[in-house]
């Protein structure tokens, strides 16, 4: 096998990694030996990691995605030295980025209004968008979790969440958010009512997925002229952001969002402190 083989065997068998977390991996180590082509990964210098950092960063991924990115490589690298692949690992000298720097991006109260807007209140498929982000935002799920969501999840007051690691997690919604998936519910076509019925659906009546959610997003962000990178995930960072900001206990976040750490939950904590200074300096008369 190849020190890449090696890597996969490595990480899915003793470290015990998620399919998932392992196809992240993956992915990320496919995309930085693509990047540095033809140079062999046991060649690769710092200065081409920082590059590939670079370049993804000009992409407009976001700061956690780039985050991962680093976090794939450094893993990667120091596997490679470990197991006498190489002799110098060329991401030890790498510093991840600051907790500032991750910090995700936020949209204000009146630009989650104006997102929701651009979907439109007629069509099956402006009601169905209205009530992915209505859900989205009123609940705080993630986005694979909404994908996955059937018609018998939900009920007048909460959403049954299948989250990471199979746990389930009983989540409140907004009375806003059950009227417009009423309202979606009801345009569509019958089910019938002996298999699973996915809560969103396609054109075709197919399970939705997330690269479509995301394309909805992207284009209603547009329409909105709202000029942030805005994606599914934003909605969520948004959604924990505001609860906090309206005094919210922390430990109430963590459990809406499923997080098994608290420190996972306490970036908000952060992000709000962030957004107070701003606050303050935009406003204070003598800052």
């Amino acid at each position: 096998m190849s020190p890449l083989d090696d890597f996969f065997v490595f990480v899915y068998s003793e470290k015990g990694l998620s399919r998932s977390t392992v196809k992240a991996y993956e992915r990320d180590i496919r995309f930085f030996r693509s990047f540095i082509q033809p140079k062999c990964l046991l060649f690769a210098q710092a200065e081409d990691l920082i590059s590939f950092l670079e370049s993804r960063k000009g992409k407009g991924l976001s700061s956690s995605t780039i985050y991962r990115n680093l976090i794939s490589l450094k893993t990667f690298f120091r596997f490679l030295k470990q197991e006498n692949f190489i002799k110098t690992d060329p991401a030890l000298l790498i510093d991840s980025p600051k907790l500032s720097q991750l910090m995700p991006e936020i949209m204000t109260e009146e630009e989650i209004a104006r997102l929701i807007e651009q979907t439109g209140y007629k069509g099956e498929i402006g009601l169905r968008d209205r009530a992915i982000f209505e859900m989205l935002y009123a609940s705080g799920i993630r986005v694979s979790e909404l994908c996955s969501l059937d018609v018998s999840d939900v009920d007048d007051q909460t959403v049954r969440v299948k989250g990471k690691g199979g746990k389930e997690r009983l989540v409140p919604i907004a009375r806003r958010a059950i009227q417009a998936l009423d309202n979606y519910l009801i345009c569509r076509k019958e089910e019938s009512a002996t298999k699973r019925v996915p809560l969103f659906v396609t054109r075709r009546g197919r399970r939705i997925g997330r690269t479509q959610i995301w394309a909805s997003i992207k284009q209603c962000a547009r329409r909105a002229n709202i000029k942030k990178n805005i994606y599914p995930h934003t909605l969520r960072h948004s959604f924990a952001t505001h609860l906090l900001d309206h005094g919210a206990d922390l430990r109430v976040i963590q459990e809406l969002l499923g997080h098994a750490d608290i420190s996972t939950t306490d970036r908000y904590t952060h992000l709000s402190q962030k957004r107070l200074h701003q606050a303050f300096d935009q406003f204070h008369p003598r800052p």
